[in-house]
C-alpha cells in the first residue's frame, strides 16, 4: 500500500494522480482512499477541496462525498469504512492509495485504532454549554490549569478537542502521553509506504492563500450557506473555514488554514517511518517517480 500525507495545499491529489498514471502504465489498478475528516460530506466539496470530477475521472476516489451534511460522523465510523474498502481492494488485486491530511483519520485507515469509550451521559453537554456561555479560550484556560500537557496540543479556539479532553479528564481517562499515542503507531494493518509531502514554509503559505481564493471562487461561500440552511451537523461545521465563510470572513479562513497547515507540517515531521519528500517547486510527476522508487525499495 501507499499512503500520501501532507498539510493542506501541498498538492497531495496531484501527486496521487501522477502516481496512479505510472502504476497504470505498469499494469496496476490503483484506487485512492480518502483520509480526510470533512471530504466525506456531500455538499462541502468546494469548501474542503475534495477531488474534482475531472480529478476523480483520472483516479477513482473512495470515501469522498459519501455522507449527508446533516449527519454526524466519527473516526470510528470512518475506520470501519476505510478498513472495508482497503481490504476489498487488496483482495481484488488493486492498489490502495490512502491520501489525506487528517492525522487521526490517516492512522485509522492504516492501523487498528484504540478508541476510548464514550463519556458518561451529560458530561459532554455540560462542557459544550460552558464553551457556549464563556467562549472556547476561557474553557481552554481551565483545561490548561488541570492538564497543561493536553492544552498545549490544542488551539484555544478548537471547541471540539477542548470539550473532548475535558470530558476524558473528568472520566479519569486522560493522562500524559495518551493524546500523542492515539495519533500514530508504527504497526500497520498492511505493509505500507508512508510518503509525507513537505514544502518550504513561505511557499506553503502562498499555496494556502491561493487555495482559499480558489475555493471561494469555486462557490465555497454559497456552499456553506446551503449547508447551514439544510441543518449541517456539528461535525460537518468543523470543516476548516465553515464558520468564517458564513460570516464572510475570507481573511479569517486564510489565517486559520495557515495555522492548520503549520500544525500538520510539524506533526508529520515527528512521525516514525515517514519518508519526508520536499515538493517545493517540483512537478508532481517527479515527486511520483521518487515515491514509487521508495516503494520498490520498501
Amino acid at each position: 500500500m501507499l499512503a500520501i500525507f501532507g498539510p493542506t495545499g501541498v498538492g497531495k491529489t496531484a501527486v496521487a494522480i501522477a502516481i496512479a498514471e505510472r502504476l497504470r502504465a505498469a499494469g496496476e489498478d490503483p484506487v485512492a482512499v480518502s483520509a480526510d475528516a470533512l471530504q466525506v460530506y456531500a455538499g462541502l466539496e468546494a469548501l474542503t477541496g475534495a477531488p474534482t470530477a475531472s480529478e476523480r475521472a483520472r483516479l477513482e476516489h473512495r470515501l469522498v462525498s459519501c455522507v449527508p451534511v446533516q449527519e454526524r460522523f466519527s473516526v470510528a465510523a470512518y475506520a470501519r469504512l476505510a478498513h472495508a474498502e482497503i481490504d476489498a481492494l487488496l483482495a481484488a488485486g488493486r492498489r490502495p492509495m490512502v491520501v489525506g491530511g487528517t492525522g487521526l483519520y490517516l492512522r485509522a485507515a492504516l492501523a487498528e485504532l484504540d478508541l476510548r469509550p464514550p463519556p458518561p451521559p451529560g458530561v459532554r453537554e455540560r462542557w459544550e454549554a460552558e464553551v457556549q456561555a464563556h467562549g472556547a479560550p476561557e474553557v481552554h484556560a481551565r483545561l490548561a490549569e488541570r492538564a497543561p500537557w493536553a492544552a498545549a496540543a490544542i488551539e484555544p479556539h478548537d471547541r471540539r478537542r477542548i470539550v473532548r479532553s475535558l470530558e476524558l479528564l473528568d472520566a479519569g481517562r486522560l493522562e500524559p502521553g495518551t493524546a500523542e499515542s492515539q495519533l500514530w503507531t508504527a504497526e500497520m494493518r498492511h505493509p505500507t509506504l508512508l510518503a509525507g509531502l513537505v514544502m518550504e514554509r513561505s511557499a506553503l503559505y502562498s499555496r494556502v492563500e491561493r487555495r482559499v481564493d480558489e475555493l471561494v471562487a469555486a462557490g465555497a461561500v454559497e456552499e456553506v450557506r446551503r449547508a447551514d440552511a439544510a441543518g449541517a451537523s456539528e461535525t460537518a461545521r468543523q470543516a476548516l473555514g465553515f464558520e468564517d465563510l458564513l460570516r464572510g470572513d475570507v481573511e479569517g479562513m486564510k489565517r486559520r488554514t495557515r495555522r492548520f497547515a503549520k500544525r500538520q507540517h510539524t506533526w508529520m515531521r515527528k512521525l516514525a517511518g515517514v519518508h519526508a519528500i520536499d515538493v517545493t517547486e517540483r512537478p508532481s510527476a517527479a515527486v511520483a517517480k521518487e515515491i514509487l522508487a521508495l516503494a520498490t525499495e520498501h
